[in-house]
Order: C-alpha cells, then structure tokens, then sequence
C-alpha cells in the first residue's frame, strides 16, 4: 500500500504531462481542428476531460461523482477561446485531481466510494 499512491500520482502525472507536450507542438487553430466528421477536436476531448476530473475528483470521497453542477452535454461545444484558457481549464481539471489523490492516506484506499 505505500507505494501505491506514489505510483499513481506518477502515472497521472505522466499522462498529464503528455497533454502539456502536445499543447506545447500545436497551435490553438490545430488544438480546435475537428480532423474527420465524426471526431471530437483536442479542444473538445480537453473540455469533456476538466469536466469530468472536476466531477469525479471534487468530494470525491464523500459526493456522488456525478455532480448536479455539471453539465455534461455543453462540454461538447468547442468554446474555448484562446490556448491560454484552454490549458488554464487543463491545469484547472487536473489540479483537482491531483490535490485530492495526495490528500489520501493508507485508511482512505481501505474504504468503500459510492
């Protein structure tokens, strides 16, 4: 169990790290390119991703993750309007993650989440 948490800051940390890379490779007008039909543009993954940490990971241990906050549906919508917002947004998401993944302790990951 110690070295559980470790690992799993580090394996968030890395795939977060992976978003920060392709930010730094592409421009906002890229970030915002729908690349066929039928698929999602970075931007929107981004904005369904922050929804979904803030969700998930917000009173994660005492709240439903499904939050009456959210609105799901509107993360859909390609609305940022600038780079600097959209990785404000990314920091945003995973920033919650990652302060209630290192609150934890080896009693929290003995309980059952609902």
């Amino acid at each position: 169990m110690e070295s559980y948490l470790p690992s799993i800051i580090k394996q968030f940390e890395y795939y977060k790290s992976l978003g920060n890379k392709t930010f730094e490779q592409l421009t906002f007008n890229e970030l915002q390119h729908e690349f066929a039909a039928d698929a999602n543009p970075i931007s929107v993954i981004v904005k369904h991703m922050v929804g979904n940490m803030l969700s998930r990971w917000t009173n994660f241990l005492t709240e439903d993750g499904e939050k009456e906050w959210r609105y799901r549906d509107t993360e859909f919508e390609n609305t940022y309007t600038s780079k600097k917002e959209l990785i404000t947004e990314w920091n945003k998401g995973w920033n919650c993650l990652f302060n209630a993944v290192k609150a934890l302790n080896e009693t929290n990951l003995e309980h059952n989440l609902y």
